[in-house]
């Protein structure tokens, strides 16, 4: 029945030429009618969608990437406000450890292979977190100075240096020493530098080398004192100068590591 239609459609207006109307200057054709008034053709044409095209090609990968920046944010939220880890409490080591292992496993879950993105190494992290400083002392879980009313010491900004090509490691740390009224404190900034390896894909093991301490403020002109390094045989057993850790997210601006006693640091790229 449709091809009947159709085919008296032609049929009927093949007969009549199509003519362009005088004086009109647009493209629109007309039916030329004998004796009748011309009447408008009308042509319309839809183009149709190309096929083979997956317009969803493409969206995983970026809901990955949406995915791992939130959790990002999380973590980072998470440990904002506790200064460092210094003021954290059993629940906030609870939920930062939670968030960063929600982030571990978004970003794949592996071990960070840090052979082919060594380069991400480079350059001068801040810490923002640590767990192992809710144990109130500098040494975190091993032996150190500790933090509050017994020591008049207050900790500053910490930051890792990391020297891809010299394989330098250095520990920053800027300390306030508290000195009797009515001295000023003294600021110093204390550099313990290590020269570090890579352990197998995702870990990293340091080793001592020397500490350098820098006044700064009033005293800012003295010169750099390097503190005399304790004999090997008179260090503590927990203390032997290296240590290890593991990688277990890194990017561009975020580093997440894990201690050989389980401490979890976060920095982010200064």
């Amino acid at each position: 029945m449709a091809a009947a239609v159709a085919s008296s459609c032609c049929a009927s207006t093949s007969a009549r030429p199509l003519v362009r109307r005088a004086g009109s200057r647009s493209g629109k054709l007309w039916w030329a009618g004998g004796g009748r008034k011309a009447r408008l053709l009308s042509i319309s044409a839809t183009a149709a969608a190309p096929s083979g095209v997956d317009y969803a090609a493409g969206t995983g990968a970026a809901a990955d990437d949406d995915a791992v920046a939130a959790l990002k944010v999380k973590l980072l939220s998470a440990v904002s406000g506790l200064n460092r880890g210094l003021a954290a409490s059993q629940e906030d080591l609870d939920r930062a450890d939670a968030a960063a292992r929600e982030l571990e496993a978004a970003a794949g879950g592996g071990p960070v292979d840090l052979e082919g993105d060594m380069d991400k190494l480079q350059g001068r992290w801040r810490l923002v977190y640590s767990s192992a400083f809710s144990s109130r002392t500098l040494g975190g879980s091993r032996p150190g100075p500790p933090t509050g009313r017994l020591l008049p010491i207050t900790l500053g900004q910490v930051f890792q240096r990391i020297d891809v090509v010299s394989k330098d490691f250095d520990n920053i740390v800027d300390v306030e020493l508290g000195a009797p009224w009515p001295l000023p404190p003294v600021e110093l900034t204390a550099t313990l530098a290590h020269k570090f390896e890579i352990i197998g894909t995702s870990s990293i093991k340091i080793t001592f080398d020397k500490t350098t301490v820098k006044t700064k403020g009033n005293l800012s002109q003295l010169p750099p004192l390097e503190v005399p390094r304790i004999p090997d045989n008179l260090r503590p057993p927990s203390n032997t100068g290296s240590g290890e850790f593991e990688v277990t997210y890194l990017d561009g601006d975020t580093r997440i590591t894990r201690g050989d006693r389980g401490e979890l640091r976060v920095f982010v790229i200064s």
